[in-house]
């Protein structure tokens, strides 16, 4: 598979609760029950300039709020009633209706806003150089802004958004404790000054170290974290993440798909959602789920945009996110393969979505302790050398306060690059403009288990079946 950049998956609570909704409509019988609990937003503050239908497919944006308004106030342990978007994805659902690719956008990456509405119709003025999630914020509302956050993607994108799904904090909550909990291991204690390091002092222990079940207000907290575990950045959370969606789906699964299960789960998921206006009853809801029925999890890919660090915020690369969107447009998988053709000749899918792992023959490589940690170089330039890389040099580097592994590359060499990816996960992708490659250890490299043969990230089908079947696996903290 083709990665365009950095980072790697973040399926959060609204990724988890899409998946749900997707698996619990299918029961036909569940839509006149459900009918009552699906809100919506307005489409009056939708751009007036929109982008055309792509090629084919259809593409879905899910949006988490971390709004702390209503049932949510018990829950988000922050102030205010503005809604905010914690979390945002790109669903592209390809014309062969069997495959998917979600590309998530960092909350804190700087986009272009364009005019957005407000409550009391007038409009903004465009604002360059924003934060993304600020987005849902304009207008100041507790339900949040969804058309100002689909109009910043489709302006962003060039990709038409064909629907807007919004899921909140009690949602998640309401979810994970209708399952019964989820499984889940923690590599250390973790306190309330984790969650929240603004509190000034360590708190009461929240999480044990090792494995345990987690629901409703715990469950929340297990994905919100950020600081006790992992290399304390946004970015940071994406594996484990990753792993509680996946342990949460095979959850639903092992309690079998029936009335008396699947109706408390499609409640609390319905109760959870806004939608836009296209999807605002629950026989819509339907059969735009029936629509995704053949799209299985191991068919499903998740990225995150192109990114880099640019100070204290996240700048999208370009033109890599240029070339994803392009993709997109075109029903292209990332691979470079047509998904759509399928689709069109006979409904069924033509490419696979996988590629093979990128070698490392004859791809040569500096490494950096970026740390204090002493050895940390040695021990990294032993795994690369029996995986087939040349390590060029071993050194300490010039600052060594890293949290996060860099890969740099320079000119031409973002290919090679791509087979660094599996034995540094989470690390970010940087351009240089030095020549060749160079690896920046950081402080989550000096934490986390010594990676053996590791296979690439991105096709969450793999990761999601070892961290649902092991939850105390690497991949189920940040």
């Amino acid at each position: 598979m083709r990665r365009r950049g950095p980072g790697a998956v973040r399926a959060t609570a609204g990724a988890t609760l899409s998946l749900l909704v997707l698996l619990v409509a299918g029961a036909g019988w569940l839509y006149l029950q459900l009918n009552g609990d699906i809100n919506t937003f307005g489409a009056d503050g939708l751009s007036r300039d929109r982008p055309g239908a792509g090629a084919g497919g259809s593409n879905v944006l899910v949006i988490g709020s971390d709004s702390r308004a209503g049932a949510n106030r018990r829950l988000g342990g922050g102030q205010g009633d503005v809604g905010r978007s914690d979390t945002a994805f790109l669903l592209h659902v390809y014309g062969d209706g069997r495959h998917a690719l979600a590309v998530s956008f960092p909350r804190d990456a700087l986009v272009d806003i364009p005019p957005c509405r407000l409550p009391g119709g007038t409009w903004t003025p465009a604002r360059p150089g924003a934060m993304f999630n600020s987005a849902f914020a304009v207008g100041n509302t507790p339900k949040g802004n969804p058309a100002c956050t689909q109009n910043t993607v489709e302006q962003l994108t060039g990709l038409r958004v064909d629907h807007t799904v919004v899921v909140d904090f009690a949602g998640f909550a309401a979810l994970t404790t209708a399952v019964g909990g989820v499984p889940v291991c923690l590599p250390k204690d973790v306190y309330e000054g984790d969650l929240n390091p603004h509190l000034g002092s360590r708190g009461r222990l929240l999480f044990p170290q090792g494995p345990q079940t987690v629901a409703g207000q715990r469950a929340l907290d297990y994905v919100r974290i950020r600081h006790g575990i992992g290399d304390g950045s946004d970015i940071g959370r994406i594996k484990r993440q990753q792993a509680f969606t996946a342990a949460l789906i095979k959850k639903v699964k092992s309690r079998g798909m029936n009335p008396s299960t699947l109706l408390p789960l499609a409640r609390a998921a319905t109760a959870a959602l806004t939608v836009d206006p296209d999807l605002g009853s629950a026989d819509r809801l339907l059969s735009f789920a029936l629509s995704m029925k053949d799209v299985d999890l191991h068919d499903t890919k998740f990225l995150t945009v192109p990114w880099r660090y640019q100070g204290a915020r996240v700048a999208i690369v370009h033109p890599d996110a240029d070339a994803l969107w392009s993709d997109l447009r075109a029903d292209r998988t990332v691979d470079g393969q047509d998904a759509g053709a399928g689709a069109r000749e006979d409904h069924k899918a033509t490419a696979p979505m996988s590629a093979p792992t990128p070698s490392a023959a004859g791809v040569a490589v500096a490494v950096y302790n970026g740390t204090t940690v002493p050895g940390l170089a040695a021990r990294a330039a032993a795994v690369l050398r029996a995986a087939g890389f040349t390590v060029t040099r071993t050194a300490t580097a010039p600052a060594q306060q890293h949290t996060a592994t860099v890969i740099a590359y320079g000119p031409g060499q973002q290919g090679p690059a791509q087979a660094l990816i599996p034995y540094f996960p989470g690390a970010a992708l940087q351009q240089a403009t030095a020549p060749g490659l160079a690896v920046t250890l950081g402080q989550d490299y000096a934490g986390g288990p010594a990676p053996a043969a590791a296979t690439p990230t991105g096709h969450v089908g793999g990761a999601a079946r070892s961290a649902a079947d092991n939850p105390c696996s690497d991949l189920s903290y940040g």
